[in-house]
């Protein structure tokens, strides 16, 4: 009994000692793997097999294989060597103008590596880890994107608005591949100065389908996509911003003299409407007392012809009171010719007779001098009295000269 208990008590030993042993091979063979989310693994087997792991967790491989692990994405960053936390972390780009100005450009740009297994072992085949990627093939191409774009313009364009441009000629680089550039001779006027300058311009070369030339990029090689890219400053050299400093102030000095040439034209615009409106309001009153006058004219007018017409009216009136009275006057004497032939004018001969005989009665009464003579010849017959004969010669005449006949006529039966 006690044997069999030794030799069970060995078996189990045993098999501890042998679990043991395969618990330590297995630990410092490690057949398993784990892969983290957001990377990928290359999987290298001892036999020369390569596999990609793209599915984060727990992954079965053969014991004395290799690991290479890389990231989804890549990162450079070009922002002065400052620790960011990118694959790269790089000082920033020089680069240079058309116009031979230079700057220093800080970038970022992430790089997706690719999905397909063979895609990424061509790559892995190619650079072997994410740093070498990094440093040789993915940073040197970033900044060849950038140089080549900065060439395609000049820093006064950029800094007058030429950012988006840059970047997106960058971007366009980084995913297509680089623009075939072409050499053109231009001449352009410096804004500041106004200096006349001969310019040798970057052009982008096309094809006669109007396509862009493009150099092969190495990304579309390895099915790299670019999953951002960012130009995140450009700091000019120091006289670029002398240059823009006095273009500045140059466009300063233009604004405020715009702004007074505005206010210039403003107040004259006002002056003028307010000389309009006081020139409306002349002509209105003015007008006014146009309109006074015409209808003080046309009222006068108006009272006039009604004088003319009260004048016509009494005209007429006094031509009818005139008629009357010559109707009247010729009435009168009509009557009165008639009673004269009918008495022979008699009232008329009696009162020129009294008349007469009242005159010559009158002068034979004032007369002072002798009725008879005082000497008397002897030639005379002493018959008769010189003044008598006198008076009675001339009632004789008087009587004559009216045609009196004192008898009164005798109604004939």
């Amino acid at each position: 009994m006690k044997n069999l208990k030794e030799k069970v008590t060995g078996k189990f030993l045993g098999y501890g000692i042998g679990g043991f042993m395969i618990l330590i091979l297995l630990l410092v063979l490690n057949p398993f793997g784990y892969n983290d989310m957001g990377y990928r693994e290359v999987v290298e087997n001892p036999t020369g097999g390569k596999r990609v792991i793209f599915s984060n967790g727990v992954y079965w491989k053969v014991p004395g294989s290799k690991v290479t692990t890389y990231p989804n994405v890549i990162t450079i960053s070009h922002r002065g060597g400052k620790a960011t936390g990118s694959t790269i972390d790089a000082k920033s780009i020089l680069i240079r103008f058309n116009d031979a100005t230079e700057a220093n450009a800080q970038t970022v740009v992430r790089f997706r590596l690719p999905d397909l297994e063979s895609d990424m072992l061509k790559l892995h085949s190619e650079y072997v880890n994410r740093e070498y990627l990094a440093m040789k093939g993915l940073a040197p191409y970033t900044i060849e994107c950038l140089k080549n774009s900065a060439q395609l313009m000049d820093s006064e364009q950029h800094y007058s608005g030429g950012r988006a441009q840059l970047s997106q000629y960058f971007q366009d680089q980084l995913e297509d591949g680089l623009f075939i550039l072409d050499i053109q001779e231009t001449f352009t006027r410096d804004t500041l100065t106004g200096e006349a300058k001969r310019i040798y311009a970057n052009k982008i070369r096309v094809n006669k389908e109007g396509l862009k030339v493009r150099k092969e990029s190495d990304l579309k090689i390895f099915g790299i996509s670019i999953a951002s890219a960012t130009i995140e400053n450009v700091d000019y050299e120091a006289q670029v911003d002398q240059k823009l400093k006095k273009k500045i102030e140059a466009s300063t000095r233009e604004s405020v003299s715009k702004q007074n040439l505005v206010t210039a034209q403003q107040e004259a615009m006002t002056a003028e409407a307010e000389g309009r409106r006081q020139l409306v309001e002349i002509e209105y009153k003015e007008k006014q007392v146009q309109t006074q006058q015409v209808v003080q004219a046309e009222t006068s007018v108006k009272l006039a012809q009604k004088d003319k017409e009260k004048q016509l009216i009494a005209l007429e009136g006094a031509k009818l009171e005139a008629q009357k009275i010559k109707a009247l006057a010729e009435a009168e004497a009509y009557a009165k010719q008639k009673v004269m032939q009918a008495d022979g004018a008699l009232d008329k001969k009696l009162e020129a007779y009294k008349d007469v005989q009242a005159m010559w009665a009158t002068a034979f009464q004032n007369y002072k001098g002798d009725l008879v003579p005082k000497f008397q010849t002897g030639g005379g017959n002493g018959k008769g009295n010189a003044g008598l004969d006198f008076m009675e010669i001339m009632g004789a005449k008087a009587a004559m000269d009216l045609n009196l006949n004192t008898k009164v006529k005798t109604k004939k039966n």
